[in-house]
C-alpha cells in the first residue's frame, strides 16, 4: 500500500511555480519583432526567436560583401523586439547613418546591423558577436538564434522554370516578371541547421510561424538541413499567423488556405492552428496603404467554411487606428490562449 502524501507535501506541490512555457518564433523582417515578440515578452514565457540567414540586399547585403560576414539585419531587429534595454539603446540599434543609397529606398546603414557585422569581423566568430549583441541589448531571459551559420543564398524556381537568385530579388522583383508564381524556394549551397535551434524546437511548448513575407522571410527558416525533421518530431503545438495582405511577386491572389498549404509543405507536417484576419477596412484605407506600400496587393481572402473548422482562428486583427497592421495585444492573447 502506497503512503499518502502529507498535507505539507501537497501544499508544496500546489505552490511550486509552474514551468515557464517556451515559445519558438520563426520569421524575419520588421513585422515579427513589433507584433509578436514585444507583446509576448510581457508575459511569463521564454521566447526563442529564429531568423533566416538569407538576407542579400540593402545595407545587410553590402556589409556581407565588404567584410565577408553573415547577414545580421533580421537578427538585430529581433534583438530589439526582445530587449529589456533602455529606449536609447533600442533607438540606437534602429538608427540609420551614412548617405549610401540601396535598392528599395533605404539610405545608410542601421547601427544594429553594423554592430553585429563588424563585431563578427573583428572577433572572427558570429556566435561571439551574437553574444555581445545580446549583452549590449540586455536580452537575458530570451534568445535570438540564426537558422544556420552557413553562408548561403536563397533561390527560387518560377512556374516557367526560370531560377532567380537572392532574397532581395524574391522580396522585391526587379529583374523578373512578378506575375509569375514561385514554384519552390531552396538554398544554394545547402546549409545545416544551427544546433541550438534544433534543441529549441525539441524543448519548445509552442511554435509560432510568421507573420511576414512567405517565401523571402518565413519559409527560408525551414530550409537548413535538420529543421524540417525537428519540426515533424516536435510535440509542440504549431501555429501560423497569416499575412494581412498578398504581396507582388510572392503571394499574388493567395488565400488563407494557400498560405497554409505552403507552410505545411515546407515543414512537412500539419499545423495545429492558423490565425487570420477576417475584417477588411473600407476601400479608401486599403488604397492609401497600397500607395504607401507598392509591393502589397490585396487583403488575403478566406473561405467562409473556415469558420466551422477549429484549426482556423479568424478574428479582427487590426488596431482601432486606420493602420493596416496586426494588433500586437490581440495577437498575443490569441497565441497565449492556445
Amino acid at each position: 500500500m502506497s503512503k499518502l502524501k502529507s498535507p505539507n507535501r501537497i501544499r508544496d506541490l500546489e505552490e511550486r511555480p509552474k514551468k515557464i512555457k517556451e515559445i519558438i518564433c520563426f520569421g524575419g523582417g520588421n513585422v515579427i519583432p513589433k507584433v509578436v515578440l514585444e507583446p509576448l515578452k510581457k508575459y511569463q514565457v521564454k521566447i526563442i526567436s529564429v531568423t533566416s540567414m538569407t538576407e542579400s540586399g540593402g545595407s545587410t547585403g553590402q556589409l556581407g560583401k565588404d567584410f565577408n560576414v553573415l547577414p545580421a539585419g533580421d537578427i538585430s531587429r529581433h534583438l530589439v523586439g526582445l530587449s529589456d534595454a533602455p529606449e536609447w539603446k533600442k533607438k540606437l540599434f534602429y538608427l540609420r547613418f551614412g548617405r549610401e543609397k540601396f535598392p528599395g529606398g533605404h539610405i545608410g546603414h542601421r547601427f544594429g546591423t553594423v554592430f553585429i557585422s563588424l563585431t563578427e569581423y573583428v572577433l572572427g566568430d558570429f556566435k561571439k558577436a551574437l553574444k555581445s549583441a545580446h549583452d549590449f541589448m540586455e536580452v537575458r531571459k530570451h534568445k535570438v538564434l540564426p537558422a544556420t551559420l552557413n553562408k548561403t543564398q536563397l533561390m527560387a524556381e518560377l512556374e516557367d522554370e526560370k531560377i532567380i537568385e537572392g532574397e532581395d530579388e524574391i522580396d522585391v522583383p526587379k529583374k523578373h516578371d512578378s506575375r509569375l508564381k514561385i514554384k519552390r524556394v531552396f538554398l544554394k549551397p545547402k546549409a545545416k541547421a544551427y544546433k541550438p535551434v534544433l534543441e529549441a524546437i525539441k524543448n519548445g511548448d509552442l511554435i509560432v510561424f510568421g507573420p511576414g513575407d512567405l517565401y523571402s522571410s518565413i519559409i527560408p527558416c525551414f530550409l537548413p538541413k535538420g529543421i524540417k525533421k525537428a519540426l515533424q518530431r516536435s510535440k509542440a503545438k504549431k501555429v501560423f499567423i497569416c499575412s494581412l495582405m498578398t504581396k507582388r511577386g510572392e503571394t499574388n491572389k493567395f488565400s488563407v488556405l494557400d498560405f497554409t498549404d505552403e507552410i505545411e509543405k515546407y515543414i512537412g507536417c500539419v499545423l495545429d492552428f492558423v490565425i487570420f484576419n477576417n475584417f477588411f477596412p473600407n476601400k479608401k484605407i486599403k488604397e492609401k496603404y497600397k500607395k504607401e506600400n507598392p509591393t502589397l496587393l490585396n487583403f488575403v481572402n478566406f473561405d467562409k467554411s473556415l469558420a466551422d473548422n477549429k484549426k482556423f482562428i479568424g478574428a479582427n486583427l487590426l488596431p482601432p487606428s486606420r493602420l493596416i497592421t496586426h494588433h500586437p495585444n490581440k495577437l498575443a492573447k490569441i497565441i497565449l490562449s492556445i
